[in-house]
């Protein structure tokens, strides 16, 4: 099997759809040898910021010399970003040799398994043939019914903030959701919780006594903001003085104090860092399409908001590092998305705005974006053509001096940096 079959093979229709439940999973996984009964992990689920705060832990076990698995979703511009090893995507001719092992066993199950159980099989898989110290797990969806939490007894679990999203599936309330994330909570193995809504913490924190599993909130300690700029964010956290994490976003001192709390619990499970190390893993991590800085001169930053919760985070982040400045926006919105609420709260702080149309069948019309714009007294105009958007809005950027904000799903991203590259800007 060549990568390429790989990756149409893992497409394939046969697999589409999601349907919650574990038997799929469990019965793949059984006929693999169960893989995941030999690897130890670190287990995140949470409406936003489970990337970020999965992709700091990995950094900081990699510098403490482990040897690590980073299992997440979406990918940006390559599958393989999907499932690393200490730092690296797996690479082609892995993935095709690990797919071709489970293809045999997934195409002859009863009841096929979804696209992201599959995933997460060739996943597991894989870390076990690397021989792992450490597997970070982020769950797709949810938790309690998600094809990742087929582990059983993972070293520690976390859950990054609740909010309202994938209602359809998780519930439609904040404690609803919080349950379906609690799901994840395993006997014994402490639970750590990065969010602040009250109502999700005391269902998390009930799931958790009810384990019998340590609970610890990172709200709980102290935390202080010292400095904040397009070079990062320096903070002090409990003990922790004058910490630097490089990824931007206003929300990121809140994934750090998560990550921080994990820290804490750990040593009960055999796993010690030093605060040297700590740091330089900080230091070293990279997250890419969540307030990420890809150009310095012009300055232009992409964020994958999506989310009522992410465009809210989006704007905190433009009133915060260019106060009292309006930018230059390249945008775009599938059309079952609340995008008059997402143009809303994004309105003030626009100067300009180049809608294009996302290649998804689910896409809203530039146009028709556009219109949305304008109807809030922001001049906006509408291309079909990434390029010819990207190149519009960068001339601009160049003439005004302004930031030009990329906001927009995580797969567009990769779109607008591959015309960024065709332009020069990025290499």
């Amino acid at each position: 099997m060549t990568y390429r079959e790989a990756v149409d093979y893992i497409h394939s229709v046969v697999w589409k759809g999601s349907r919650p439940g574990l038997s799929r999973i469990t019965e793949l996984l059984s006929l693999l040898g169960n893989p995941q009964d030999e690897l130890r992990f670190i287990h995140i689920a949470g409406t936003n910021g489970k990337g970020s705060t999965s992709a700091m832990t990995e950094s900081i076990l990699r510098a403490a010399g482990y040897r690590t698995g980073l299992f997440v979703s979406p990918y940006i511009k390559s599958f393989n970003e999907r499932i690393c090893f200490c730092g690296m995507p797996i690479e082609d001719d892995a993935l095709a040799a690990v797919t071709a092992t489970v293809k045999p066993f997934a195409d002859r199950m009863a009841d096929a398994p979804t696209e992201f159980e599959l995933i997460t099989a060739i996943g597991l898989l894989y870390f076990k043939q690397m021989q792992c110290d450490v597997v970070v797990l982020e769950t797709g969806m949810g938790g309690r019914l998600d094809s990742t939490n087929v582990i059983k007894d993972p070293l520690a679990t976390v859950i990054t903030g609740i909010a309202l999203d994938h209602t359809e599936f998780l519930g439609d309330t904040v404690e609803k959701i919080a349950a379906e994330k609690a799901g994840i909570i395993k006997p014994h193995a402490p639970v750590v919780f990065g969010g602040r809504d009250k109502a999700a913490r005391a269902v998390i924190e009930a799931a958790a006594k009810k384990a019998d599993a340590p609970f610890v909130a990172a709200e709980d300690t102290p935390m202080t903001v010292q400095k904040t700029d397009l070079s990062g964010t320096t903070l002090d956290w409990g003990t922790y003085k004058d910490l630097h994490l490089p990824l931007l976003g206003t929300y990121q001192p809140q994934n750090l104090a998560t990550v921080l709390a994990l820290f804490s619990v750990l040593p009960t499970r055999g796993i010690s860092v030093d605060e040297p190390t700590l740091r330089q893993g900080l230091l070293q991590v990279r997250w890419r399409g969540r307030f990420e800085k890809v150009s310095h001169t012009p300055l232009i930053i992409c964020d994958g908001a999506h989310n009522p919760e992410g465009i809210e985070a989006a704007a905190a982040g433009i009133r915060t590092y260019f106060p009292g400045q309006k930018v230059l926006m390249l945008t775009a919105v599938m059309a079952d998305k609340d995008y008059r609420g997402m143009v809303e709260v994004l309105a003030p702080l626009a100067a300009q705005v180049f809608t294009l149309t996302p290649n998804n069948p689910r896409a809203l019309p530039a146009a028709d974006f556009a219109a949305v714009w304008q109807t809030y007294g922001v001049p906006a105009e509408s291309f079909d053509n990434v390029d010819a958007a990207v190149a519009a809005a960068v001339a601009v950027t160049g003439v005004s001096g302004k930031p030009l904000f990329s906001l927009g799903s995580l797969y567009m991203y990769a779109e607008v940096t591959e015309a960024l590259e065709m332009l020069g800007i990025l290499k």
